[in-house]
């Protein structure tokens, strides 16, 4: 298992419960230091789930990439983000398959996790591997199969959830079934590496695309006075033909805001103009923008300024009841905020300090919210106290309508 993040880590632990020697291999020392200890490392994830030391011995952990030599499967979760021109950046993937070059050997079968765009496999990672002088479906199998992890979703986890896989070659696709049928409850193959890779590209633009229709909504119904959120829960109430997406500060994670600009880049390389996708990312981008305008002109109407204000912002992970802030709408609305001379403070349960290169700010409890001029809640965590949040805050910007059923003239709703 090439990295250990979100990805791989869970994925390790499952092989190893079905029984196989896991091999763990990441840059990180600390990461590897952990499983070697048997600590989970992953907050939310390895939490709920994972008890390494009951695994008996069967995953070991290592920053030596000569390891792989004793492999014979290898899977390839290593992060595929953007660069700052968003076009995607294939370092990380290029570096793991190099590895696995130098010590590939007959017989062994890569399969690549890794989100990224229709046609890596084939077009990037399989040149790479024939360059030993071994032929892929012959001497060794190559196969795609998109991860599809939820941090923090308590009914889906990596073994139930269908996993597709895709071969450069029928072979691939069947040795790669027979692999993961042992350890997954239900394995999906498909005709060939591009469809899996599309497949993911499409699950993440789906959810992008239909999200900020939601977002547009939202900003629509506010410029006529109408609520969002009940327009949402009554059209919800059609049993056909409509499938509720909900408005927000923004996208985070690392798939949905990153995943479909690898398919824009791919597809204007087809000479294909993505509309659709490109619409949607403006829409969902500019989001933390408008909440911290929602925010201005909520303390104009107070006649003061967003300069020397309190403002309190609850929750700054990018979904509800994780620890995982990557490309969290928090990070933006709150970096907006400290530009405008705005004093920040933060409450999450999961997020003790948030760091990033123009600010460091710690969790604070929640009852700093009575401080503040104006409170913003960005992340709706289950854990925090709604009800005593409301007694306290002098002005409540709701951007996850988490204050459902709170009726008060100084709660304002995206």
């Amino acid at each position: 298992m090439i990295g250990l993040g979100y990805v791989g880590y869970p994925l390790a632990v499952e092989i190893c419960r079905a029984g196989y020697d896991v091999t763990a291999i990441d840059k990180s020392a600390d990461r590897v230091r952990s499983i070697q200890e048997g600590k989970f490392f992953l907050g939310d994830i390895g939490q709920e789930a994972f008890g390494l030391r009951a695994l008996g011995g069967r995953i070991k952990a290592t920053t030596d990439n000569a390891a792989l030599a004793h492999c014979d499967t290898v899977s390839i979760c290593v992060p595929t983000p953007l660069s700052k021109t968003k076009d995607p950046d294939m370092s990380f993937i290029v570096a793991a398959a190099g590895q696995v070059v130098a010590h590939l050997h007959t017989g062994m079968l890569i399969i690549l996790e890794s989100t990224t765009y229709p046609g890596t496999t084939e077009e990037l990672v399989l040149p790479m591997l024939e360059r030993s002088g071994l032929k892929a479906g012959k001497d060794f199998f190559v196969c795609f199969s998109p991860e599809r992890v939820d941090p923090g979703n308590a009914r889906y986890q990596t073994r139930n959830i269908p996993k597709v896989i895709g071969g450069v070659t029928p072979r691939c696709t069947q040795l790669g079934c027979l692999f993961y049928s042992q350890v997954m409850e239900q394995v999906v193959p498909v005709s060939s590496t591009r469809v899996a890779e599309m497949a993911k590209l499409m699950e993440n633009t789906f959810r992008m695309i239909n999200i900020g229709l939601a977002n547009e909504m939202a900003l629509m119904c506010h410029r006529m006075g109408i609520d969002v959120w009940e327009v949402i829960e009554a059209a919800a109430t059609k049993p056909f033909g409509f499938m509720p997406f909900f408005p927000g500060p923004g996208l985070g994670g690392h798939c949905i805001p990153v995943d479909p600009h690898y398919l824009s880049w791919k597809t204007k390389q087809a000479g294909h103009e993505p509309r659709f996708i490109e619409l949607a990312a403006q829409i969902n981008g500019s989001m933390p923008q408008y909440v911290v305008g929602r925010i201005r002109d909520a303390l104009n109407d107070k006649e003061k300024p967003v300069k020397g204000s309190p403002i309190h912002i609850v929750g700054v992970a990018y979904k509800r009841n994780v620890a995982d802030v990557r490309e969290s709408p928090a990070l933006d609305i709150i970096a907006l905020l400290i530009k405008m001379g705005a004093i920040v403070t933060y409450t999450d349960p999961f997020v003790p300090r948030l760091e990033t290169e123009s600010f460091v700010l710690t969790s604070q409890p929640l009852e700093a919210a009575a401080s503040a001029e104006c409170v913003a809640i960005v992340t709706d965590h289950s854990k925090i106290n709604y009800q005593r949040l409301v007694e306290i805050s002098a002005l409540i910007l709701d951007t996850r309508n988490s204050l459902k059923g709170f009726c008060s003239p100084t709660i304002l709703r995206l």
